[in-house]
């Protein structure tokens, strides 16, 4: 790896770091091999099918970047693109004549999260119904957390999921401990009910039975 490719990298991975401008990606090297990127795309409200989804893919670049374009793919199903598969954009290394040394790291990602969103087809890309790619949003961060790199490239990811998890867990406790009360207090009215039903029929009992003998009693006796 070239000095000047070497440099470019670790500068836009401090970049990304700071940048505000990248809210809904997450991007980093491997420790072991600057020249391999792995990023997530966390789609945002409003992206249809991918809403709520966790998109997980890698970029592959050659040592004479930035003159040269990476070579992209997609690791987490998606229902648009194959699986690790080169995809072919007008940045990725299909098409070194059309790149442009001044994109950067965040830029491919987001121009593939755009592409993402169209139904433009190209090599690497599928189509599925919208249906099925909803479906897959909704899997696919528990997809990737199955995936050993992914647990130990982006690590706040699985601990939100473990949060949530944890969250929808109380919920649960605290609905099933509501609804014990709640048969707990219907039980305690029930039984109330009955006491009260049951001293009606009492003082009914007494006035037109007990109280009518009592006085015969008492009539007879003078």
């Amino acid at each position: 790896m070239s000095k000047i490719c070497l440099k470019r990298l670790r500068f836009e991975y401090r970049q990304l770091q700071k940048s505000k401008g990248y809210d809904h990606i997450i991007a980093r090297p491997l420790e072991e091999n600057m020249l391999e990127w792995h990023f997530v795309i966390l789609p945002p409200a409003g992206s249809g099918a991918y809403s709520g989804g966790c998109y997980w893919g890698k970029l592959i670049f050659p040592e004479t970047y930035p003159h040269a374009p990476p070579a992209i793919m997609m690791i987490t199903p998606s229902g648009r693109f194959h699986v690790n598969t080169r995809i072919c954009l007008s940045m990725s290394d299909f098409h070194p004549e059309t790149w442009v040394p001044s994109w950067n790291v965040g830029a491919i990602i987001m121009g593939l999260f755009t592409f993402m969103l169209t139904d433009a087809r190209t090599t690497g890309s599928i189509r599925m119904s919208s249906r099925e790619r909803s479906i897959l949003a909704r899997k696919s961060l528990a997809f990737n957390i199955k995936q050993k790199k992914f647990r130990r490239l982006f690590p706040q990811l699985c601990d939100q999921n473990a949060s949530r998890k944890n969250a929808s867990s109380t919920y649960d406790s605290d609905s099933k401990d509501e609804k014990k009360n709640t048969k707990g207090n219907d039980r305690m009215i029930r039984k109330e009910n009955q006491n009260y039903t049951f001293k009606i029929v009492y003082i009914l009992f007494a006035v037109f039975f007990i109280i009518p003998v009592l006085m015969n009693v008492y009539y007879f006796a003078d």
